[in-house]
């Protein structure tokens, strides 16, 4: 009986080994995704800020005269498109400042409540995204097909570098989306885990 009462604090501090190098890595995963996920929120942000092509097209001829018209398109014309800037500048800001909390934060949790308030805002910020994005791909789709019910011609044979500069920006900011929703799932298991493993959870 001796020997098993000695070998329970042994146990203890191995299982207590096991979580702090769990959680050590998760820390490691997390602070990895969202760095990626800082980069690519900020790239959408600015490659759409910076997307604006001018063309000269012909309308027209009087007699032998060409008649051309300069035409610019800019993200600013497009309401979807400013939505999709504003709402990524925002993940970047939130992401940049989470970073900050997660590398200098850690004196700052106050009953595990930073874990908790991290999550929330995680998660509407994947929310806010995904709204960006979804406008933005459905106005993107729109110039590329047009729409023939409604009679609207497709944009992208006229400005290709603006779509495809768009494109980019969107590519950049889904990828950004997938990320934001692993990084609010790896917070919410280990915000279950934390309440398992709390001693003041009740056992059944």
């Amino acid at each position: 009986m001796a020997s098993v009462g000695e070998g329970k604090p042994e146990l203890v501090g191995s299982k207590q080994g096991i979580v702090s190098v769990t959680k050590a890595n998760r820390d490691q995963i997390v602070l990895v995704l969202r760095v990626v996920a800082f980069m690519a929120t900020a790239s959408a942000t600015i490659v759409m800020c910076l997307n604006q092509e001018t063309k000269t097209l012909l309308v027209g001829t009087v007699g032998s005269t060409p008649i051309t018209a300069t035409l610019k398109a800019k993200f600013q014309h497009t309401p979807a498109f400013v939505f999709f800037v504003v709402a990524n500048g925002l993940a970047s800001v939130h992401n940049l400042v989470m970073l900050v909390v997660d590398v200098f934060g850690g004196k700052l949790d106050c009953k595990g409540l930073r874990l908790v308030i991290i999550t929330i805002l995680d998660m509407v910020i994947v929310a806010v995204v995904a709204a960006g994005a979804c406008s933005a791909a459905f106005m993107a789709e729109l110039g590329k097909n047009g729409n023939s019910h409604a009679k609207w011609n497709k944009l992208c044979d006229k400005f290709e570098s603006f779509c495809h500069q768009g494109a980019g920006a969107l590519i950049s900011s889904f990828i950004a989306l997938l990320l934001l929703l692993l990084i609010s799932a790896i917070s919410i298991i280990t915000l279950h885990n934390q309440k398992l493993t709390s001693p003041h959870a009740t056992t059944p």
